[in-house]
């Protein structure tokens, strides 16, 4: 069964709007796991627009799962990473500006800082991911850097699938074959989804995790949070 480990920042960004505790990150967290989630995922932004990095070290005390902290690696994000030590970092190249991730590393031209990084992280014990896009050259070049898995980007399988879901899963599919046959763990996240999911999953080979958060979260407006983490977990058997 591929794990799912949700995406939490959307339930900061609601609690930030108001400036109080309201929802309780914490107590929502505690929840989703005993709903049945595999594993929590962070973003913390050098803003900290939803989660803080406070909100990293209250999590490390009672995530009883998998905790999956990602980022891009700045000085303070890896600073963070290393006193929390998470399960999982994911490494994002995110700009500081960005709305939200919208596109994976070229892991050719970053090759030597992404050695240098995920060197540091695997010292540490913590488990490395880099978010790539499903290009084979890219996926050739996160094996070179040392990482332990890859998350696949999957933006363009969810514009796509509505249309011809055969031809936006396929690059997939291939990266994802040329990843395990390279000795790299393969994730996937980005605008995956109930509609979505099952189709990616029963696709795409040697899939260990999805890392969900924004339809999840707005998924659980209408049919609510508990229904919804059993609906993915049942999808994703």
């Amino acid at each position: 069964m591929t794990q799912l480990s949700v995406n939490v920042n959307k339930i900061a960004t609601l609690r930030n709007s108001r400036g109080g505790n309201v929802p309780d990150l914490l107590k929502m967290v505690v929840d989703i796991e005993e709903f049945g989630s595999q594993g929590i995922t962070i973003h913390p932004r050098p803003d900290e627009r939803h989660i803080r990095y406070q909100d990293a070290r209250d999590l490390k005390k009672i995530v009883t799962t998998e905790l999956n902290i990602e980022g891009n690696p700045i000085p303070k994000f890896v600073d963070l990473v290393l006193e929390v030590k998470p399960t999982q970092v994911t490494l994002v190249p995110d700009a500081v500006d960005a709305i939200t991730s919208n596109a994976g590393w070229d892991t050719i031209k970053n090759r030597g800082f992404l050695q240098e990084v995920i060197s540091t992280f695997n010292k540490n014990g913590i488990r490395t991911s880099i978010f790539v896009d499903p290009d084979n050259r890219m996926v050739e070049g996160a094996a070179e850097t040392g990482t332990d898995r890859i998350e696949l980007y999957t933006e363009s399988y969810a514009k796509s699938y509505s249309s011809n879901k055969k031809t936006a899963i396929q690059p997939f599919i291939d990266a994802a074959d040329l990843a395990h046959r390279l000795g790299l763990g393969i994730n996937a996240g980005h605008d995956l989804s109930l509609e979505n999911i099952a189709y990616f999953k029963n696709n795409v080979g040697h899939l260990l995790e999805v890392s969900i958060g924004h339809a999840l979260i707005c998924e659980s407006l209408y049919l609510g949070l508990e229904n919804v983490v059993r609906m993915y977990l049942n999808k994703l058997k």
